[in-house]
């Protein structure tokens, strides 16, 4: 019984070991086949290659076709630009921040100078400047010169020269100012232990003031239109019976721009840009009450509306009418130069009303 079931099992086996071999066989032909591809697949690759360098033609047949389902072309994408765009070149040079300041710069005035200008150009007010150089200036805007040095404070406010018997409160108190920020200053360099400060020693009171010693001339006026004696020497006096304005203003200059000071608390006109021999004209009729030499203004014109308007005239080089002379609007009554107290050519113009200084900008067309 035993031998019978042993020879129905081998053959089984037999079959079985039969398709062991047949099945590596296969997988052994189709391993050749792979490598086969990939050994042949550059090389053809190349040679198409070099065939279509030589003829510039794709040759057609086995080859070709093998080569051309060997290789997958890649998709063609097209770059729209839009010509509106904006072009930003890089930039090679790296301008650094201007650090603030914490201690006073000196300035040397130039010929062309203004306080305005000068305060502009270092960030700080025009009444600061004035405040920080009473010594040199006086409080007067017109009083600078060419060759002046000038205390230029790091801030708004006023530099002080500490003197015996100042404390900081009553110098915080006489300057409208904060004792802490007198001693917070980094530029005052004080112990805040204990705030000792020699007499001379420069102190920045920061955002102090003081009032102004008031150095513009003083209005005149037409006999019997405002019933106050004239008060500028060597005014006319003249009666009513003179031109009229017509209560608006022209530009007494050709130019319609500024070349020194703005209108501010410490300057209440504005200096128009007329070189030496630029005419200069009436920006409203009335009766001319003063024409001369008058001090710092140098050679002025003022000319009274009779509206309750004045307009003034300063540092002309030639005066072209009188006193007590009628003008009419336009009318040319000088020419601009630089005398009295300027440090160049140029036209100041202030503009009056009952007797206080108004913004000319506010009136110009």
């Amino acid at each position: 019984m035993s031998n019978q079931s042993t020879e129905e099992k081998q053959p089984e086996k037999n079959m079985r070991g039969w398709q062991l071999w047949v099945s590596w066989a296969v997988t052994a032909v189709l391993v050749a086949i792979l490598v086969s591809v990939l050994y042949w697949q550059p090389i053809l690759a190349r040679e198409l290659d070099e065939m279509n360098g030589d003829s510039g033609s794709i040759s057609v047949g086995p080859v070709a076709d093998a080569s051309a389902a060997a290789l997958a072309n890649m998709p063609y994408f097209e770059v729209k630009q839009d010509e509106s765009s904006l072009l930003r070149n890089p930039e090679t040079h790296t301008v650094a921040p201007t650090r603030p300041r914490s201690e006073p710069s000196e300035y040397t005035v130039v010929s062309g100078d203004a306080v305005f200008s000068i305060a502009q150009k270092y960030n700080i007010s025009p009444e600061t400047l004035l405040w920080s150089n009473y010594d040199v200036l006086k409080d007067d805007p017109h009083s600078l010169r060419p060759g002046q040095v000038l205390q230029i404070p790091p801030t708004n406010g006023i530099l002080y020269e500490w003197e015996e018997g100042d404390t900081i409160d009553v110098i915080a108190r006489d300057f409208k100012a904060e004792v802490n920020d007198i001693l917070n200053w980094s530029g005052n360099r004080l112990d805040l232990t204990n705030p000792e400060i020699e007499p001379g020693e420069m102190v920045m009171i920061p955002g102090g003031e003081r009032e102004f010693q008031n150095w513009a001339s003083p209005p005149t006026f037409a006999v019997g239109r405002a019933g106050v004696y004239n008060t500028v020497p060597g005014a006319c006096e003249v009666d009513s019976s003179g031109m009229y304005g017509g209560g608006y203003f022209i530009w007494p200059a050709d130019n319609h721009y500024l070349s020194g000071n703005d209108f501010w608390s410490g300057h209440l006109a504005i200096d128009i840009a007329a070189g030496t021999g630029a005419p200069i004209y009436a920006a409203d009729a009335g009766v001319v009450v003063f024409a001369g030499w008058y001090s710092n203004y140098g050679y002025m014109v003022m000319i009274d509306h009779q509206t309750g308007y004045h307009t003034l005239y300063a540092h002309m080089s030639i005066i072209n009418v009188s006193c007590g002379s009628s003008v009419y609007q336009g009318q040319m009554i000088g020419n601009a130069g630089s005398t009295g107290n300027s440090t160049g050519p140029h036209l100041h113009f202030e503009i009056r009303y009952l007797g206080g200084f108004i913004n000319p900008w506010t009136v110009l067309p």
